[in-house]
C-alpha cells in the first residue's frame, strides 16, 4: 500500500476547503492509499514555482522522509512546471486531485465504453504534463544551441500521446452513434425515459434498485450498490413498469464530484448525453450530509454545463433516515426518501407518473369486435380504467397520450 502525504492550499479561507480535504482523503482511500499526513497552507494564491511556499516545501521533504512516505497528493490541479519542480525537490512522485480522479476510474471502469472515456482523459490531462511526469527530466540532453535527444524523445511521446488521442475519439464515436441510434428509435416508439444524476455516493444505485422492486415486471439485473465515492460508473437502463400500466426507462449515470476533471467530463460527454437527452431528472441529493447543499450545487452546475436545459428535475432528499432534520428547498418537485429503508419511494414513483405522463387524456373509446388486436395493444401498453362488452363493440374508458390519440382518434367517442 502506498503511504501519501495530502497537501491543500487554503486560498479562500472558508469551510469549502475543510470539506474539501477530506473527501481528498476518502479519494484516496477509495484508491487503497494509506494517508500519513494532511498538510494544509493558507496563502491568497499559489507560488509560481511549487505551487505552495519554498518554507513549506522544505517542511514537506522533512515529513516525507520521516514518515516513509511514497506519494505526496495535491488537492487541486497542478501545472506540469507544478510538478517538475516538486518532484525535482521532494525526489518522490507528486500527483493531483485529478489524477487521484481518474485513477478510480481507471480501476472501476470495466465496459468497453467506460475504459475508452476513462484512457481519453487519462491521455488528454497527460499530454501537457509528458515534460513533468514521472521523474524523466534526464532526457533533457540537448546541447547548447541544438535541440538533442531529449528534447527529441519528447516529441515522440507527445506524438505517440496526440495518436491514441485521435484514436480513442474515433473509436468512441463509434460506441457514441450506436448509442445515439437507440435514443432515436425510443423517441419513435415515444418511450418515457428518466435519467438519475447526482453527486457520488448520494445513493443513485440503490435508489434505482428500489424502484425497480416496486415495478410491476422485476429486473433480471439489479445495480451493484456500496457505500463508496464511484461506485458504479457504466450507464445501466432498466425498465420500469407502474401498476397502471405505464412504463419508462430509468438509466442510472456516473455521480459528479467537485472540482470534477474537465477532460474527464469532455470524455465522459456521450455518456452524460443520456441526462440531456431524458423526459426527466432525478437529482439524488444525500441529505444526511452536512455539506449536502454545497454538493447540490456542484452537481447542478456540471448539469449545466453538459447542456441540460428545459427538463423537469425532481430534487430527491436521500438517507432521511439519517437526519435529525429535514431539508427545506424552493423547488418545483422535491420529496424527501430513504432508498435503502423504501420510505416514500411509492410517493416518488407516483410524482414520475404524474411529470411523464402530462399529456395523458381520459377519453372514452368504441372498439369493434373485428379489432380485437388493438385492444389487446392497449391492454398492454395503457391504462384501462373501465371495460364494457357492447353489442355495437368493446366500449372502454381509457388513457391515452396526444401520438395514441392522434393515430386512434376514429374510435374515440
Amino acid at each position: 500500500m502506498e503511504k501519501a502525504i495530502l497537501v491543500g492550499l487554503d486560498c479562500h479561507q472558508n469551510d469549502d476547503f475543510n470539506v474539501s480535504m477530506k473527501e481528498l482523503a476518502r479519494l484516496a482511500e477509495a484508491c487503497d492509499i494509506e494517508v500519513v499526513q494532511v498538510t494544509t497552507q493558507k496563502a491568497n494564491e499559489p507560488t509560481a514555482n511549487y505551487y505552495i511556499g519554498q518554507g513549506k516545501v522544505e517542511s514537506l521533504k522533512q515529513d516525507i522522509q520521516t514518515l516513509d512516505a511514497n506519494l505526496v497528493i495535491f488537492d487541486d490541479e497542478l501545472s506540469p512546471s507544478h510538478i517538475r519542480n516538486l518532484e525535482r525537490v521532494l525526489e518522490t512522485k507528486i500527483i493531483d486531485r485529478t489524477v487521484l480522479i481518474l485513477d478510480i476510474f481507471a480501476r472501476r471502469a470495466k465496459t468497453k465504453e467506460a475504459m475508452l472515456q476513462v484512457e481519453l482523459a487519462q491521455s488528454m490531462y497527460l499530454l501537457p504534463r509528458v515534460i513533468g511526469m514521472y521523474r524523466s527530466l534526464s532526457r533533457q540532453k540537448s546541447g547548447t544551441g541544438s535541440k538533442g535527444p531529449g528534447e527529441q524523445q519528447l516529441e515522440i511521446d507527445r506524438r505517440i500521446l496526440r495518436d491514441r488521442i485521435a484514436k480513442l475519439k474515433s473509436e468512441l464515436r463509434d460506441v457514441v452513434e450506436v448509442r445515439r441510434t437507440q435514443r432515436k428509435k425510443r423517441k419513435q416508439a415515444d418511450v418515457k425515459t428518466v435519467a438519475i444524476a447526482g453527486y457520488t455516493n448520494s445513493g443513485k444505485s440503490t435508489l434505482m434498485n428500489a424502484l425497480l422492486e416496486h415495478s410491476s415486471k422485476k429486473a433480471d439485473k439489479y445495480m451493484f450498490e456500496k457505500n463508496m465515492l464511484f461506485a458504479t460508473l457504466e450507464t445501466q437502463t432498466r425498465e420500469i413498469t407502474l401498476a397502471n400500466n405505464h412504463h419508462f426507462l430509468l438509466t442510472d449515470t456516473v455521480g459528479f464530484i467537485s472540482k470534477l476533471p474537465h477532460h474527464l467530463i469532455e470524455a465522459f460527454k456521450s455518456t452524460l448525453e443520456e441526462i440531456k437527452e431524458s423526459h426527466l431528472i432525478l437529482h439524488v441529493i444525500d441529505a444526511a450530509n452536512p455539506n449536502y447543499t454545497n454538493q447540490l450545487e456542484v452537481a447542478e452546475s456540471v448539469l449545466k454545463e453538459i447542456g441540460v436545459e428545459d427538463i423537469p428535475i425532481i430534487h430527491v432528499y436521500n438517507k432521511i433516515d439519517n437526519c435529525e432534520k429535514l431539508p427545506i428547498d424552493d423547488y418545483p418537485y422535491s420529496i424527501h426518501v430513504s432508498a435503502l429503508n423504501d420510505l416514500n419511494i411509492d410517493q416518488l414513483l407516483e410524482l414520475i407518473d404524474q411529470l411523464l405522463h402530462k399529456d395523458r387524456h381520459v377519453v372514452r373509446m368504441l372498439i369493434p369486435f373485428d379489432q380485437g388486436q388493438l385492444f389487446n395493444y392497449l391492454k398492454k401498453h395503457t391504462h384501462i380504467q373501465e371495460t364494457i362488452f357492447s353489442n355495437e363493440g368493446i366500449r372502454l374508458l381509457v388513457e391515452l397520450d396526444d401520438l395514441l390519440l392522434n393515430k386512434y382518434a376514429i374510435y374515440v367517442q
